[in-house]
Formats: structure tokens, sequence, C-alpha cells
């Protein structure tokens, strides 16, 4: 049996390393200066023209993102079902009430349409999520947001460089969450940085992540202890200096994909969007589990079966609400193997493999 290619793999070098033990022999670990400097350097490097915080998660990026942005019980807050259950978890959190929409067939985003359609008194936000690196429709879901009122926030958990028509995802709502996770296209070990769009929200999340205090001991507000540490902010800084090039990699691996694959279909893009590949997902409308395990067990290719449950069908959740693009994605995709360290003859793996199983299917 050949060697196992993982699903995601995350890169950790020696840079990496330096930069870990150049802060432990400084002695300052929590917050201080290793923070500022990837916040302003991730700005700078994603073209984001905005301010950035970084907190531990992206989980609680979301959280104090929707709290600066006075989300809070009574509200809604129209989101995806088909993503990670943090999306919903970080409404539910702030005690305002996740609104499940669907999702475009497509692109496996939010859909403008099913959001209008979600719209009611109680609606304060809607809060698209990039999905798979894929950008949602912006323009759409602003145009449903200026039609009610609304505000709009960025999922950009697995979007770090994704652009639309040239602008960077991260730019269009009130605030954008990129996920620092150690599977995502960068990772600062664990972590989150949240893009803001002015100096009110930018205070109230450095007020939220830190017990609610911007000088000590005079607290302003009930907080979180949700700082990133000067550790976590190092391994950051040093892979914003690599990230480009990964991202150059998960696109030319996703075009040999898109150039071979046989008999499945492969991601699309939309006009004008530049897809960053965090996930290169397929469908497989008939016995997805077997075939991922033929993969896995006759040719030693991972694969990740992502959001198998919608969250409007999780326990915390329970919603009554009809989502057919949502249930059949659930059911049908599959995530490939994208990332930046696989070989040619990975891929060429990948490829036979997948074109077997789904000619034996047909």
């Amino acid at each position: 049996m050949p060697e196992f290619i993982p699903p995601a793999k995350p890169i950790i070098g020696d840079e990496e390393r330096a930069a870990v033990d150049r802060v432990m022999r400084s002695g300052m670990l929590a917050q201080g200066p290793e923070v500022a400097a990837f916040e302003a350097e991730f700005a700078q490097h994603f073209a984001l023209d905005r301010a950035c915080v970084a907190v531990n998660s992206g989980t609680s990026g979301l959280h104090l993102g929707l709290l600066s942005s006075g989300i809070g019980a009574g509200d809604e807050v129209i989101v995806p079902s088909f993503t990670f259950a943090a999306t919903a978890n970080s409404v539910a959190l702030t005690g305002a009430t996740p609104v499940f929409a669907d999702i475009d067939p497509e692109t496996f985003c939010l859909d403008p349409a099913s959001v209008r359609a979600s719209v009611t008194e109680r609606t304060a936000g809607i809060m698209p999520v990039h999905l798979y690196g894929h950008p949602a429709d912006m323009a759409g879901h602003l145009a449903v947001a200026e039609e009610h009122g609304l505000r709009v926030f960025e999922d950009a958990a697995q979007a770090h460089g994704a652009r639309i028509d040239g602008r960077p995802v991260g730019t269009f709502g009130t605030f954008a969450m990129f996920s620092l996770y150690p599977t995502k296209n960068m990772t600062s070990g664990e972590g989150g940085m949240v893009s803001v769009d002015g100096p009110d929200t930018e205070r109230l999340m450095r007020l939220y992540r830190n017990q609610g205090m911007e000088r000590q001991y005079e607290n302003e507000v009930v907080g979180f202890n949700n700082r990133m540490t000067d550790i976590h902010a190092a391994i950051g800084r040093v892979q914003l200096t690599k990230v480009g090039g990964w991202t150059a990699q998960r696109r030319a691996n996703a075009a040999y994909l898109d150039a071979h694959l046989e008999g499945v279909t492969t991601p699309p893009v939309a006009p004008g969007v530049e897809h960053v590949y965090h996930q290169y997902t397929i469908r497989v409308p008939e016995d997805r589990t077997g075939f991922a395990t033929a993969l896995r067990e006759e040719y030693a290719v991972g694969s990740g079966m992502f959001y198998p449950i919608p969250n409007h069908r999780l326990a915390p959740f329970r919603a009554e609400v009809e989502l057919p693009e949502t249930e059949r994605a659930a059911a049908e995709c599959l995530s490939l193997p994208v990332h930046p360290s696989l070989g040619r003859d990975d891929l060429d793996r990948i490829v036979s493999a997948v074109n077997a199983l789904a000619k034996a299917g047909a």
C-alpha cells in the first residue's frame, strides 16, 4: 500500500519554531508586541484596508464580532445551515436566534434569494460563509441588506485571500472572521483574526476580548478572556510570509484535478471570483460513504465528509425549515486533498482513484 495522502496537512517549519523560541526567551507570552504586529501585518498582507483584531479562536471572533455589532437577545441573524456549527453557535451565544436559509448548489454558499425569503421583523443581520474558500454572493447579500436595513457579517474562516472582482473578502461586512485553526490555509496554532469596519466596532472588539477593559481594572463592559497569545501570533506572522505561495499551489492543484477528474461534479467557480480552495469538494450522489471508504482502503487517499448533519437538524437548533439544496449537499459532498504538500504523484493517484471509482459506480 502506498503512503497515505491525508485530506489536510498543516505545515509547520523551522521558522515557526524559531519564532516561538524567540517569544519564549522574551518572557512576554501573553497579548503583547507580537499580537499587535500580527494584526497590522495581516491587514496589510490581505489588502483589507481595515483594522484587524486577533482573538483566541475563530468562534470567539464570530461571537465578539456579533456582540460588537449590537446583536443580542430578540434579534435574528440569517445563516447557512450547511457550515460548521460555530456559525450558528456564535449567534446563539449572543442570545440571538440563528435563522437557517438555503445554499446555492453551485458554490455551496448562502443563497441571497433564500435569505430574502427568510427575513422577518426581528431580522438584524445576515452572516454568509465563504465556504471551502469560495466567496459568497456578497452583491446579492448586500442588496437584501439594503432593502431591509440589515447588517452583513462575513464568516471568512476558510477564505484567506479570496476575492470578488478584485476586492478581498473581509472588506464587505461590519466585520469578518478569519480562522487560524491548524487545518486552515494558514494557522497560528489556534486563533482567529477579525477585520472591522471602523473604530467603534474595533474598540468594542478589543474590550470584549480583554475582560471588558481598555485600561487595567477599568472594566467598561462584561467581557471575556479571548486574547491571543504572543506565541500564537508569532507563528501566524511567519505563516503570513508563506500563505501566498501555498494559495498558488492550492489553485494549481485544483486546476490539475479539474482537468483530469472524470465522472464526478468538480467545484465550479463563479465569474469574477478568486477561489482559495480551502477544500476541493466534489459531489458523489450515490453511496458517498462507500466511495470515501474505497478511496482510503484501496488507494490510501483521504477525504472529508464535511457537515453531513446540517445545522438546522442539530440538537441545539432543531428548525422546521425546508432546505433542499442544503440536504442534498450534506448527503453528496466529498472533499478531496488539495493542500500544498501534494506532489504530482499524489495528484495522479487521487485522479486515478476517483476516476476508477466513479467509473465502477456508473
